[in-house]
């Protein structure tokens, strides 16, 4: 097992790539190992042939351990593979017996895998989803590839039809050993995950609250207009509504930024884009559009962003215990200051499927809801990555705190006129700094980069976005 960084103590073998009585060359790569950080091809530095297998794939052995012999020299190996098979007789008709062995446990363990893998990889939008419509998602029968639970079995199972409303009578879809009086509550109180936060902080009854919301849900504005009154006896001497709000934005964005903080090992990555060809073509695209129309600089940086994860998926997904969960849809969350204080991070679904004027439309409706307190619960659930950008507040670098539980944020600043050396001429462009914070329980500096070089290449090539 070699040594694989100063930090490394043992590797685990998962995969050999060859097999007693291959001929091996130096530089081959022979075997899989798996260690903390990462998982590396193990390279052999002498030629000859591999006379016996010491450790098994899936053990986990310490650095400097012996993990195959190998006898080198042509002249030798044809005499090293009868002589290993004579002296460790055992060592050709194990295999047989424990890939029998092997086939029938899998065949016996095989049908209960799928079931204990689809209970704890759902995603955080169906596992609220479930939660709202009083669905167990553990017994629940998923209609998606390899029996993955979708949001229509979800919505199904909970007796929701497809414009988002429910069903009269008992879903058809529902256990029978649930009781309809534990889903009452449920049915009878739709509200968005602010106005639940909301509505706990200050001690208000969401069953007593009017919702005005889609289909009558209760969002937050509603929980505020029905605390209204109560407020002013809560808050102290010289206070008012609108400080006690922002109080507790403030400490709601304190403990989730203290909880990253503590959980998640961050680092920092920066670099400087040149701007020019994104400049020249939002100039020129803009010209055939209305002015109501016309799009801006960050919708740009936001479809760079989300294309830029297909190619380093490490930076798009969710820990979850530990674990990492990539995930295959980019669903971008923006950061939208508001205006009574706080900043919150709603999401753009299907982010780099949208073409640039969808996207547009997109973001000036999301920014639009969310400082007016109308988001869905499922923009505020399922955000994949975020994008903050302060380049309109004079900022012109931000390394933000990542929102748990993603694994990365990309931040923007300000456009900035910089000198500029190109093909050995010095000139003044347009140029923007660019961060990533990301989890070095996922990725490390050099994926980090590599993101961050996708994002600028994208950017030189606007037209294709």
């Amino acid at each position: 097992m070699p040594s694989l960084g100063a930090d490394m103590e043992a590797g685990t073998v998962s995969q050999w790539l060859v097999k007693v009585g291959d001929e091996v060359h130096r530089g081959d790569v022979v075997a899989v190992v798996e260690t903390e950080k990462s998982t590396i091809e193990v390279e052999i530095f002498e030629s000859g042939t591999i006379a016996e297998i010491l450790v098994p794939p899936g053990k986990r052995v310490p650095v400097g351990a012996v993990l195959a012999h190998v006898t080198s020299g042509a002249g030798h190996a044809a005499n090293t593979v009868p002589s290993v098979s004579t002296a460790t007789p055992a060592v050709p008709r194990a295999p047989v017996v424990t890939a029998a062995h092997a086939a029938t446990v899998d065949a016996a363990i095989s049908p209960p895998a799928p079931v204990a893998r689809r209970s704890t990889v759902h995603s955080p939008v169906l596992r609220h989803l479930a939660q709202e419509l009083g669905v167990d998602l553990v017994t629940l029968t998923g209609s998606g590839p390899g029996g993955a639970v979708t949001r229509d079995d979800v919505e199904k199972a909970g007796g929701r039809r497809g414009d988002g409303t429910r069903r009269r009578g008992r879903a058809t879809g529902k256990p029978k050993s649930v009781p309809p009086a534990e889903l009452q509550p449920v049915t009878r109180v739709s509200s968005s995950p602010l106005a639940r936060r909301k509505a706990a902080d200050l001690g208000i009854d969401l069953s007593a609250v009017r919702g005005t919301g889609p289909h009558g849900s209760v969002i937050e504005r509603d929980v505020r207009l029905a605390a209204a009154p109560a407020l002013p006896e809560k808050a102290g001497p010289g206070t008012t509504v609108a400080d006690d709000r922002a109080a507790a934005m403030r400490r709601a964005i304190g403990a989730l930024m203290a909880r990253s903080k503590r959980e998640i090992p961050h680092y920092y990555l920066s670099t400087t884009i040149d701007l020019t060809a994104a400049a020249a073509w939002l100039e020129q695209a803009n010209i055939e559009r209305p002015v109501t129309a016309r799009l801006v600089l960050p919708v740009l940086l936001l479809k760079a962003t989300a294309l830029a994860v297909g190619h380093v998926p490490e930076m798009n997904g969710f820990m979850i215990d530990d674990v990492f969960h990539p995930s295959e849809a980019v669903h971008v969350g923006v950061a939208v200051s508001l205006r009574t204080g706080g900043v919150i991070a709603p999401a753009i679904h299907d982010t780099g499927g949208l073409s640039l004027d969808e996207l547009m439309t997109a973001l000036k409706d999301l920014v639009g809801r969310a400082r007016a307190g109308v988001l869905r619960s499922s923009e505020m659930s399922d955000p994949t990555i975020t994008v903050t950008n302060l380049g309109d507040l004079g900022v012109e670098a931000v390394f933000g705190v990542i929102y748990p539980p993603q694994v990365a944020l990309v931040g923007f600043g300000r456009v900035t006129e910089q000198p500029w050396a190109h093909a050995g001429m010095l000139g003044i462009r347009p140029c923007v700094t660019a961060t990533l914070s990301a989890d070095h329980r996922v990725s490390d500096g050099h994926r980090g980069a590599r993101f961050l070089t996708e994002i600028n290449r994208l950017l030189q090539e606007p037209e294709k976005l």
